[in-house]
């Protein structure tokens, strides 16, 4: 378990004596963090539940002629192993790809936020150590959603879209978020929701449109079942809750305010329907998880200038996310499968 709570204890240190540091540093300290977490999620071995999964798609795939790569589904994580596999590589060096990606996203929204590192401390337990190290896919995806996302709350309508492609040639699942673009947009609404309308429509033809059928047979005709599915969910819908009563508190900015009340909208809207397709759900609320970094990193904000009270909300969600971490680890069904966490090098 050291590796896991070496990941969550870093930055809750550096939500203690960051600001004591110059920027120069500060920027350094980020950069070390990046590549360190990059690592751990790379050179992990055997750890995640999806680990031997990932190794056949590496193995499979590296006897294929470059012809059938796209015969695949998820053609950028089949043609990413295929291609790893002819210049000589292993499956770490797709790990190491993957966890690049999304520690770039993780990075880049956590700075964005007031409370960066308390970002990083709440994006640690389920989105770095479970995503990240146990849906490979998904994780890549989530990583290009989260750079979409900072570059829709700076109003980059065409770069969320281009990121949002990017993530769901890895995992079709990512299309989902394109809606958001358009229900957040303020400037020349109509421009983009047809950017949005023709890029979803050229996504489903080129990715979704031979497995529609499948998916919905599989995901909510016959109701497989993700454990732990509503416990992630509300995971999700109680930072959105928050978010819907303290808005103007959290995000000040009018537009930055309007996007994270969709997405706060969409994760409460999760809650009534989980029991009637579960797994379906599931994919969709892990695009949700930064609803979690977003409000848990502003919510120091509501102390005004009470410096004690912050002192408690700052030390409020650094417990609450421990008590996460440890849950997880101690309790959930499927944790067996990221114990111990083992590092390749030391294998």
């Amino acid at each position: 378990m050291f590796g896991f709570w070496l990941m969550f204890l870093v930055p809750v240190w550096a939500v203690l004596v960051s600001k004591r540091l110059p920027d120069r540093q500060r920027l350094a300290a980020w950069w070390a963090v990046g590549v360190l977490f990059s690592l751990m999620i790379e050179l992990r071995y055997e750890v995640g539940g999806d680990w031997f999964n990932y190794l056949d798609h590496f193995k499979a795939t590296s006897h294929l002629r470059f012809s059938e790569v796209f015969d695949k589904g998820d053609p950028g994580h089949y043609f990413l192993n295929w291609l790893v596999a002819r210049l000589g590589g292993s499956v770490y060096w797709v790990n190491l790809i993957y966890g690049s990606v999304l520690m770039w996203g993780t990075v880049v929204f956590c700075r964005k936020q007031p409370w960066p590192w308390l970002a990083l401390a709440v994006a640690v337990p389920y989105m770095l150590v479970v995503v990240g190290m146990g849906y490979s896919r998904q994780a890549v995806a989530l990583g290009f959603a989260l750079l979409g996302l900072v570059a829709l709350g700076e109003h980059r309508v065409r770069s969320f879209l281009v990121l949002i492609a990017l993530g769901a040639l890895f995992h079709k699942s990512a299309v989902l978020l394109l809606p958001i673009a358009a229900l957040a947009a303020s400037r020349n609404r109509f421009l983009t929701a047809g950017l949005v309308g023709a890029t979803f429509v050229l996504l489903y033809w080129l990715l979704l449109s031979e497995e529609a059928d499948a998916l919905w047979t599989n995901y909510v005709e016959a109701q497989m079942h993700s454990q732990g599915a509503k416990i992630r969910v509300l995971m999700n819908a109680i930072p959105a809750a928050l978010m819907l009563v303290w808005g103007k508190r959290l995000a000040p900015d009018p537009q930055e305010r309007k996007l994270w009340t969709w997405i706060a909208l969409a994760a409460l809207l999760c809650l009534p329907i989980v029991s009637l397709a579960t797994t379906a759900v599931d994919r969709v609320a892990l695009y949700l998880i930064p609803i979690q970094i977003f409000v848990f990193s502003r919510i120091p904000r509501l102390a005004g200038g009470n410096i004690r009270l912050r002192t408690l909300l700052v030390l409020g969600v650094i417990a609450y996310y421990a008590a996460v971490l440890f849950v997880w680890l101690n309790f959930a069904t499927h944790a067996q499968y990221w114990l111990p966490y083992q590092f390749k090098p030391f294998v």
